[in-house]
Protein backbone atom coordinates (compact mmCIF):
# COMPACT_ATOMS: atom_id res chain seq x y z
CA UNK A 1 0.00 0.00 0.00
CA UNK A 2 2.91 2.33 0.77
CA UNK A 3 4.20 1.91 -2.79
CA UNK A 4 0.73 2.23 -4.36
CA UNK A 5 -0.14 5.58 -2.85
CA UNK A 6 2.94 7.40 -4.15
CA UNK A 7 2.32 5.84 -7.60
CA UNK A 8 -1.31 6.94 -7.65
CA UNK A 9 -0.27 10.38 -6.46
CA UNK A 10 2.15 10.65 -9.35
CA UNK A 11 -0.45 9.40 -11.82
CA UNK A 12 -2.95 12.04 -10.75
CA UNK A 13 -0.38 14.81 -10.42
CA UNK A 14 -1.39 17.61 -12.81
CA UNK A 15 0.75 18.22 -15.87
CA UNK A 16 0.74 21.60 -17.54
CA UNK A 17 0.97 21.70 -21.32
CA UNK A 18 1.99 25.04 -22.73
CA UNK A 19 0.71 25.80 -26.24
CA UNK A 20 2.51 28.65 -27.97
CA UNK A 21 0.84 29.81 -31.22
CA UNK A 22 2.97 31.21 -34.07
CA UNK A 23 1.17 34.51 -33.96
CA UNK A 24 0.68 37.49 -31.69
CA UNK A 25 -1.80 35.53 -29.62
CA UNK A 26 -0.91 34.81 -26.04
CA UNK A 27 0.22 31.25 -25.19
CA UNK A 28 -2.23 29.21 -23.16
CA UNK A 29 -1.86 26.35 -20.76
CA UNK A 30 -3.71 23.06 -20.46
CA UNK A 31 -3.58 21.17 -17.17
CA UNK A 32 -4.28 17.44 -17.31
CA UNK A 33 -3.31 14.57 -15.10
CA UNK A 34 -0.71 12.06 -16.18
CA UNK A 35 -3.38 9.33 -16.23
CA UNK A 36 -5.59 11.38 -18.55
CA UNK A 37 -2.67 11.96 -20.88
CA UNK A 38 -1.91 8.22 -20.96
CA UNK A 39 -5.58 7.44 -21.59
CA UNK A 40 -5.73 9.90 -24.48
CA UNK A 41 -2.57 8.40 -25.99
CA UNK A 42 -3.97 4.90 -25.65
CA UNK A 43 -7.26 5.90 -27.26
CA UNK A 44 -5.41 7.62 -30.12
CA UNK A 45 -3.30 4.54 -30.79
CA UNK A 46 -6.33 2.26 -30.55
CA UNK A 47 -8.29 4.49 -32.91
CA UNK A 48 -5.43 4.64 -35.39
CA UNK A 49 -5.09 0.86 -35.33
CA UNK A 50 -8.84 0.45 -35.82
CA UNK A 51 -8.90 2.87 -38.76
CA UNK A 52 -5.90 1.10 -40.32
CA UNK A 53 -7.67 -2.24 -39.96
CA UNK A 54 -10.80 -0.83 -41.61
CA UNK A 55 -8.68 0.59 -44.44
CA UNK A 56 -7.01 -2.77 -45.08
CA UNK A 57 -10.37 -4.55 -44.97
CA UNK A 58 -11.81 -2.00 -47.42
CA UNK A 59 -8.90 -2.51 -49.84
CA UNK A 60 -9.27 -6.28 -49.63
CA UNK A 61 -13.04 -5.97 -50.10
CA UNK A 62 -12.71 -3.98 -53.31
CA UNK A 63 -9.98 -6.34 -54.56
CA UNK A 64 -12.22 -9.34 -53.91
CA UNK A 65 -15.18 -7.51 -55.47
CA UNK A 66 -13.13 -6.80 -58.60
CA UNK A 67 -11.98 -10.44 -58.79
CA UNK A 68 -15.53 -11.69 -58.26
CA UNK A 69 -16.77 -9.39 -61.02
CA UNK A 70 -14.08 -10.75 -63.36
CA UNK A 71 -14.96 -14.36 -62.52
CA UNK A 72 -18.67 -13.67 -62.99
CA UNK A 73 -17.96 -12.15 -66.40
CA UNK A 74 -15.76 -15.11 -67.35
CA UNK A 75 -18.46 -17.59 -66.35
CA UNK A 76 -21.10 -15.67 -68.29
CA UNK A 77 -18.87 -15.85 -71.37
CA UNK A 78 -18.19 -19.55 -70.83
CA UNK A 79 -21.87 -20.24 -70.26
CA UNK A 80 -22.78 -18.51 -73.53
CA UNK A 81 -20.03 -20.41 -75.36
CA UNK A 82 -21.15 -23.76 -73.95
CA UNK A 83 -24.74 -23.00 -74.93
CA UNK A 84 -23.67 -22.24 -78.51
CA UNK A 85 -21.52 -25.36 -78.63
CA UNK A 86 -24.35 -27.55 -77.36
CA UNK A 87 -26.64 -26.20 -80.07
CA UNK A 88 -24.01 -26.64 -82.79
CA UNK A 89 -23.11 -30.09 -81.49
CA UNK A 90 -26.75 -31.24 -81.61
CA UNK A 91 -27.21 -30.01 -85.17
CA UNK A 92 -23.93 -31.45 -86.41
CA UNK A 93 -24.48 -34.78 -84.66
CA UNK A 94 -27.88 -35.18 -86.29
CA UNK A 95 -26.47 -34.24 -89.67
CA UNK A 96 -23.44 -36.52 -89.64
CA UNK A 97 -24.62 -39.20 -87.16
CA UNK A 98 -21.39 -38.73 -85.21
CA UNK A 99 -20.76 -39.39 -81.56
CA UNK A 100 -21.86 -36.44 -79.45
CA UNK A 101 -19.24 -34.23 -77.82
CA UNK A 102 -21.43 -33.32 -74.85
CA UNK A 103 -18.71 -34.84 -72.67
CA UNK A 104 -17.33 -31.32 -72.26
CA UNK A 105 -20.28 -30.58 -70.01
CA UNK A 106 -19.81 -33.79 -68.02
CA UNK A 107 -16.05 -33.70 -67.61
CA UNK A 108 -15.56 -30.18 -66.25
CA UNK A 109 -13.07 -30.35 -63.38
CA UNK A 110 -14.81 -29.25 -60.17
CA UNK A 111 -12.65 -29.10 -57.03
CA UNK A 112 -13.75 -29.81 -53.46
CA UNK A 113 -14.45 -26.10 -52.98
CA UNK A 114 -17.20 -26.31 -55.57
CA UNK A 115 -15.37 -23.86 -57.85
CA UNK A 116 -14.80 -24.95 -61.47
CA UNK A 117 -11.30 -24.99 -62.91
CA UNK A 118 -11.58 -22.16 -65.45
CA UNK A 119 -8.36 -23.04 -67.27
CA UNK A 120 -9.45 -26.66 -67.67
CA UNK A 121 -12.87 -25.52 -68.87
CA UNK A 122 -11.32 -23.11 -71.39
CA UNK A 123 -9.05 -25.87 -72.69
CA UNK A 124 -11.98 -28.24 -73.19
CA UNK A 125 -14.03 -25.53 -74.88
CA UNK A 126 -11.15 -24.67 -77.24
CA UNK A 127 -10.81 -28.34 -78.16
CA UNK A 128 -14.54 -28.57 -78.84
CA UNK A 129 -14.48 -25.34 -80.88
CA UNK A 130 -11.75 -26.86 -83.06
CA UNK A 131 -13.81 -30.05 -83.40
CA UNK A 132 -16.91 -28.09 -84.42
CA UNK A 133 -14.84 -26.01 -86.85
CA UNK A 134 -13.44 -29.17 -88.45
CA UNK A 135 -16.93 -30.63 -88.83
CA UNK A 136 -18.28 -27.40 -90.30
CA UNK A 137 -15.40 -27.35 -92.77
CA UNK A 138 -16.09 -30.98 -93.67
CA UNK A 139 -19.79 -30.22 -94.18
CA UNK A 140 -18.99 -27.23 -96.40
CA UNK A 141 -16.69 -29.38 -98.54
CA UNK A 142 -19.26 -32.17 -98.76
CA UNK A 143 -21.98 -29.66 -99.65
CA UNK A 144 -19.85 -28.27 -102.50
CA UNK A 145 -19.18 -31.80 -103.71
CA UNK A 146 -22.87 -32.67 -103.48
CA UNK A 147 -23.88 -29.58 -105.47
CA UNK A 148 -21.24 -30.30 -108.13
CA UNK A 149 -22.37 -33.89 -108.60
CA UNK A 150 -24.74 -34.31 -111.58
CA UNK A 151 -28.08 -35.85 -110.67
CA UNK A 152 -31.44 -36.35 -112.31
CA UNK A 153 -32.58 -36.66 -115.91
CA UNK A 154 -31.41 -33.96 -118.34
CA UNK A 155 -34.41 -34.49 -120.63
CA UNK A 156 -37.80 -36.17 -120.54
CA UNK A 157 -37.61 -39.42 -122.49
CA UNK A 158 -36.58 -43.07 -122.44
CA UNK A 159 -33.12 -44.62 -122.63
CA UNK A 160 -32.47 -46.15 -126.04
CA UNK A 161 -28.77 -46.98 -125.61
CA UNK A 162 -26.78 -47.54 -122.44
CA UNK A 163 -23.18 -46.83 -121.42
CA UNK A 164 -20.58 -49.41 -122.48
CA UNK A 165 -19.62 -51.47 -125.52
CA UNK A 166 -22.22 -51.76 -128.29
CA UNK A 167 -22.67 -52.07 -132.03
CA UNK A 168 -22.69 -48.58 -133.50
CA UNK A 169 -26.18 -47.94 -134.95
CA UNK A 170 -24.75 -46.25 -138.06
CA UNK A 171 -21.48 -48.06 -138.81
CA UNK A 172 -22.50 -51.40 -137.30
CA UNK A 173 -19.05 -51.73 -135.73
CA UNK A 174 -18.40 -52.67 -132.10
CA UNK A 175 -17.41 -49.58 -130.16
CA UNK A 176 -17.46 -48.00 -126.72
CA UNK A 177 -20.54 -45.90 -126.05
CA UNK A 178 -19.28 -43.11 -123.78
CA UNK A 179 -22.69 -42.01 -122.51
CA UNK A 180 -26.36 -42.84 -122.65
CA UNK A 181 -28.89 -41.99 -125.36
CA UNK A 182 -32.26 -40.68 -124.20
CA UNK A 183 -34.91 -40.80 -126.92
CA UNK A 184 -36.95 -37.57 -126.98
CA UNK A 185 -38.92 -35.67 -129.65
CA UNK A 186 -37.08 -32.85 -131.39
CA UNK A 187 -37.36 -29.61 -129.46
CA UNK A 188 -37.71 -31.25 -126.01
CA UNK A 189 -36.09 -29.01 -123.35
CA UNK A 190 -32.68 -30.12 -122.07
CA UNK A 191 -31.70 -29.04 -118.56
CA UNK A 192 -28.36 -28.87 -116.73
CA UNK A 193 -28.05 -31.68 -114.17
CA UNK A 194 -25.86 -29.58 -111.83
CA UNK A 195 -24.85 -25.93 -111.50
CA UNK A 196 -21.77 -24.89 -113.43
CA UNK A 197 -20.21 -22.85 -116.26
CA UNK A 198 -20.57 -23.53 -119.99
CA UNK A 199 -17.10 -24.42 -121.32
CA UNK A 200 -18.20 -25.30 -124.86
CA UNK A 201 -21.28 -24.51 -126.91
CA UNK A 202 -21.04 -25.15 -130.61
CA UNK A 203 -20.89 -27.65 -133.49
CA UNK A 204 -18.88 -30.83 -134.08
CA UNK A 205 -19.25 -33.17 -137.05
CA UNK A 206 -20.10 -36.29 -135.06
CA UNK A 207 -22.08 -34.78 -132.17
CA UNK A 208 -23.78 -31.91 -134.01
CA UNK A 209 -24.72 -29.09 -131.65
CA UNK A 210 -23.18 -29.91 -128.27
CA UNK A 211 -22.88 -28.19 -124.90
CA UNK A 212 -20.30 -29.00 -122.20
CA UNK A 213 -20.78 -27.80 -118.60
CA UNK A 214 -18.03 -27.69 -115.95
CA UNK A 215 -19.40 -28.29 -112.45
CA UNK A 216 -16.28 -28.34 -110.26
CA UNK A 217 -14.75 -31.08 -108.13
CA UNK A 218 -13.70 -32.80 -111.36
CA UNK A 219 -17.26 -33.17 -112.71
CA UNK A 220 -18.40 -32.11 -116.20
CA UNK A 221 -21.35 -33.10 -118.38
CA UNK A 222 -21.93 -33.11 -122.14
CA UNK A 223 -25.23 -32.79 -124.05
CA UNK A 224 -25.00 -33.72 -127.77
CA UNK A 225 -27.09 -33.88 -131.00
CA UNK A 226 -29.09 -30.82 -129.95
CA UNK A 227 -31.43 -29.07 -132.30
CA UNK A 228 -30.44 -25.76 -130.72
CA UNK A 229 -28.12 -24.57 -127.95
CA UNK A 230 -29.61 -21.95 -125.63
CA UNK A 231 -26.49 -21.26 -123.49
CA UNK A 232 -23.20 -19.72 -124.53
CA UNK A 233 -19.58 -20.21 -123.40
CA UNK A 234 -18.81 -18.60 -120.03
CA UNK A 235 -22.44 -18.52 -118.97
CA UNK A 236 -23.24 -19.65 -115.44
CA UNK A 237 -26.16 -22.06 -115.23
CA UNK A 238 -28.15 -23.46 -112.33
CA UNK A 239 -29.28 -27.02 -111.82
CA UNK A 240 -32.42 -27.58 -113.89
CA UNK A 241 -31.83 -24.52 -116.08
CA UNK A 242 -32.71 -24.80 -119.78
CA UNK A 243 -29.52 -25.05 -121.87
CA UNK A 244 -30.63 -26.68 -125.18
CA UNK A 245 -33.38 -28.40 -127.15
CA UNK A 246 -33.11 -32.02 -128.25
CA UNK A 247 -32.63 -32.86 -131.91
CA UNK A 248 -30.82 -35.15 -134.35
CA UNK A 249 -27.86 -33.07 -135.51
CA UNK A 250 -24.55 -34.78 -136.30
CA UNK A 251 -24.38 -38.52 -136.92
CA UNK A 252 -27.65 -39.98 -135.58
CA UNK A 253 -30.52 -42.26 -136.54
CA UNK A 254 -33.21 -40.07 -134.96
CA UNK A 255 -33.89 -37.32 -132.42
CA UNK A 256 -32.38 -38.02 -129.01
CA UNK A 257 -29.98 -36.63 -126.42
CA UNK A 258 -26.53 -38.16 -126.04
CA UNK A 259 -25.63 -37.46 -122.38
CA UNK A 260 -22.16 -37.92 -120.88
CA UNK A 261 -20.75 -37.51 -117.36
CA UNK A 262 -17.01 -36.96 -116.81
CA UNK A 263 -15.10 -37.22 -113.52
CA UNK A 264 -11.47 -36.15 -113.33
CA UNK A 265 -11.11 -36.39 -117.12
CA UNK A 266 -12.59 -39.89 -117.31
CA UNK A 267 -15.96 -40.89 -118.77
CA UNK A 268 -18.22 -42.67 -116.29
CA UNK A 269 -21.65 -44.26 -116.55
CA UNK A 270 -24.29 -41.47 -116.47
CA UNK A 271 -26.87 -44.04 -115.39
CA UNK A 272 -25.32 -43.93 -111.91
CA UNK A 273 -26.43 -40.31 -111.59
CA UNK A 274 -30.03 -40.57 -112.76
CA UNK A 275 -31.20 -40.46 -109.14
CA UNK A 276 -34.11 -38.08 -109.33
CA UNK A 277 -37.53 -38.87 -110.73
CA UNK A 278 -38.25 -37.50 -114.14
Amino acid sequence: MRNVKPFLKKCFTPITILIVPHSKSQPFRVRVSFVTLLACGFLCLTGAGYLTSIGVDTIEYYAMKKKLSYLAKEFDNLKATISSLKKADTELTKLLSLKSRNTILKSVDFKDTGSPDIESLKKQINETVQSVYSIRKYIAEQKDLYLATPSGWPVQGTISSYFGERLHPVTGEKSMHSGIDIRAPAGTPIHATAPGIISFSGWTNDSGYIIVVEHGHGFSTAYAHNKKNHASVGQKVKKGELIASSGSTGITTGPHLHYEVWKDGRQINPGLYLKEMR
